[in-house]
């Protein structure tokens, strides 16, 4: 195939089961659809390196869901509301206590419990060691006990899990808009990239316009220095000027008895 076909592929493949993993994830619809959009986007753009990829699926899982856990959505106005909650009862119950599990948790029992992934292969793809994973899974798994009893048994949860990403109803952009939303912002970024280039070349050009060509070295002590111009000479003197400088002369000797140094 060609790369757009096999592109396309994968996507189709990919994208319903991955934007319900996002929205388990976020609990926002337009955020997860962004989020698989966006690791779309990075994925064909690093095409050549995805396509030899032993897991191209795992790869833009990993970047979807790194995008929708992102600490700097919170400051997105679009995002900083919630989305709609899921009309049942169960599933509201369930997706808040999953919302409440800290963002490495959630995804730790989301990958082991939603998606299928063995520990270690979930603790390499959220950047941890298989024994931090199973504590996350664990902790995950007490919480969810302590908030939903009734539905946090491991058995029970995969399928309550399937439920609520199926529940609601979930949209992705088609292949060939991912792929001329990526081009068109690899184009941003290449022409933002050489602007900034530009920018300092030129910067760099004046710097070396401007600056000093030599340096001068300083003058040796007791160097003799020439060419001078002469001191200027004083004027006269006013009367004032001299009764000042008769009686500075007369105190020169005597001085203000505070000056006079005292034997001891």
């Amino acid at each position: 195939m060609t790369p757009p076909e096999a592109f396309d592929a994968l996507y189709e493949s990919c994208v319903p089961a991955l934007v319900r993993q996002t929205y388990l994830l976020t609990g926002r619809p337009l955020l997860a659809r962004e989020s698989v959009e966006q690791a779309f986007q990075q994925a064909w753009r690093s095409w050549p390196e995805v396509a030899v990829d032993p897991d191209p699926a795992g790869w833009v899982r990993a970047a979807a869901h790194d995008w929708a856990l992102a600490p700097w959505h919170r400051f997105r106005p679009r995002h900083r509301q919630p989305g709609p909650p899921p009309a049942d009862l169960d599933n509201r119950e369930l997706l808040h206590a999953l919302l409440t599990l800290p963002p490495a948790h959630r995804r730790t029992l989301l990958l082991y419990d939603g998606v299928g992934l063995g520990l270690p292969e979930a603790a390499a793809e959220t950047q941890a060691s298989t024994p931090v994973a199973a504590g996350r899974l664990l902790s995950a798994r007490e919480a969810l006990t302590a908030l939903v009893p009734d539905q946090a048994a491991p058995p029970v949860l995969r399928h309550r899990l399937s439920e609520l990403a199926t529940a609601q109803p979930l949209r992705a952009a088609r292949p060939p808009t991912v792929r001329t939303r990526g081009e068109r912002r690899t184009r941003r970024w290449t022409a933002a990239t050489f602007a900034f280039t530009t920018a300092i070349v030129a910067a760099t050009t004046l710097t070396l316009r401007v600056a000093e060509d030599h340096h001068e070295r300083p003058v040796a002590r007791g160097t003799e220095i020439r060419d001078l111009p002469p001191p200027g000479a004083e004027g006269p003197l006013s009367e004032e000027q001299q009764e000042i400088h008769a009686l500075l002369e007369s105190l020169l000797l005597r001085g203000p008895e505070r000056l006079v140094p005292e034997a001891r």
